[in-house]
């Protein structure tokens, strides 16, 4: 294995799911410290991690190798991720004039529908 695939590999597998991991804990300080009234941890946790997941099956479809994960991803990002993506979005309608985190919870949850089938079909196009 050359160089450059050991840190492609590093970079999909490890780096990026870091940086993720560390702008979500981010994010909750920062709903902790503005005092946001029932902040939505959880669904953006869930936000985050669809989204990182459709990113890491770009990233490893652009650079790297499928594989049974990416497989998994995949299943992932088809069949589970629109009903969990559907119910934030219904779960955070009420709730968006709470604070601009729950808006935006909202609108993450609805952009789904757009933003997936947009980068799949450019993802079978370039591939």
């Amino acid at each position: 294995m050359k160089t450059v695939d050991i840190i492609i590999a590093v970079a999909i597998h490890l780096v990026i799911p870091l940086i993720g991991l560390l702008m979500y804990l981010r994010l909750l300080r920062r709903m902790k410290t503005e005092e946001i009234p029932n902040p939505p941890a959880i669904d953006l946790f869930l936000i985050f991690a669809t989204y990182g997941g459709l990113l890491l099956v770009a990233l490893t479809t652009l650079l790297w190798a499928w594989s049974g994960m990416a497989s998994l991803g995949m299943f992932y990002l088809i069949l589970v991720a629109p009903i969990i993506m559907g119910v934030i979005a219904y779960r955070n309608y009420k709730k968006k004039e709470l604070s601009t985190y729950h808006l935006w919870t909202y609108k993450a949850g609805l952009l789904y529908y757009a933003i997936t089938p947009v980068t799949l079909g450019l993802l079978i196009i370039l591939e």
